[in-house]
């Protein structure tokens, strides 16, 4: 069998695996809508007034954004890395042909199609609950598609470090909410960088998810036309966030292990 069929045959595994986990299907796309309930709907903006929510409604899509592609890989790559290690299943994939990468890279694929989905429910739930006027240009959406695919890739390939790292799926789930909790908060997702000490903002840099937020937020809010250097803004932090992409996911698949 060459690369791709291995590649597509555990595509197809993981996929019906995921359908088969109820729960799971019902969360992945349930979490994400009740935060855009929440935070859009509810909370609302308050663009003349004080308070969190201060900046106008499309400014928050890459947080509502980063939800599912922060959350969603971490949580479920990393369980599927820690389910395989207690069931000594990296074992019995080490006598076939199929590879950790080429495991990794169809569990990426399965992610980007279960979560490119969700963030398609979400952009829809933000348009009608907050009005956030989103651009439909081809090269807007194809900028849009490429930072959650490029973004999901990223965290599978983290996802995969915790997996590996984790004592059991329970440390997968601790580790992997101690990680994203503050990356959603602290990546000028949903609070501004002037909310935060200033001593502080340096280190947003060191956050994936910060050049995810920035990127889509300079797509969605038209920012794109504004020179800022040699590259253009929201194509620059996507060519970051693909280079952060390809050494999580190598250093991912090369931290899988062998046998349990």
């Amino acid at each position: 069998m060459t690369r791709s069929g291995r590649v597509l045959a555990s595509v197809r595994a993981g996929w019906q695996s995921f359908l088969r986990r109820r729960t799971a299907v019902f969360f992945t796309f349930l979490f994400p809508l009740l935060i855009v309930v929440i935070f859009g709907a509810l909370v609302q903006t308050q663009p003349t007034g004080g308070g969190l929510f201060t900046e106008p409604a499309v400014y928050y899509v890459p947080g509502y954004l980063a939800v599912v592609v922060l959350f969603t890989p971490l949580s479920r790559v990393g369980s599927e890395v820690a389910r395989h290690r207690e069931g000594n299943r990296f074992e019995k994939l080490a006598t076939t042909p199929l590879t950790r990468g080429e495991w990794l890279l169809a569990q990426t694929l399965v992610n980007v199609v279960v979560i490119g989905l969700a963030a398609l429910l979400v952009l829809a739930l933000v348009v009608g609950l907050t009005g956030a006027h989103i651009p439909l240009s081809v090269t807007a959406v194809s900028l849009l598609v490429g930072y959650v695919v490029v973004g999901v890739a990223l965290f599978c390939g983290v996802g995969a470090i915790i997996g590996s790292t984790a004592d059991s799926q329970d440390g997968v789930i601790a580790t992997s909410n101690t990680i994203a909790l503050p990356l959603l908060f602290l990546s000028e997702t949903f609070v501004p960088p002037s909310m935060l000490p200033e001593w502080f903002r340096p280190a947003m840099w060191l956050s994936p998810l910060t050049y995810f937020s920035r990127g889509v937020r300079a797509t969605t809010m038209g920012r794109a036309a504004i020179p800022t250097g040699p590259v253009a803004p929201e194509l620059g932090y996507l060519l970051v966030l693909a280079a952060l992409a390809a050494v999580f996911v190598t250093i991912g698949a090369w931290m899988l292990p062998r046998t349990d």
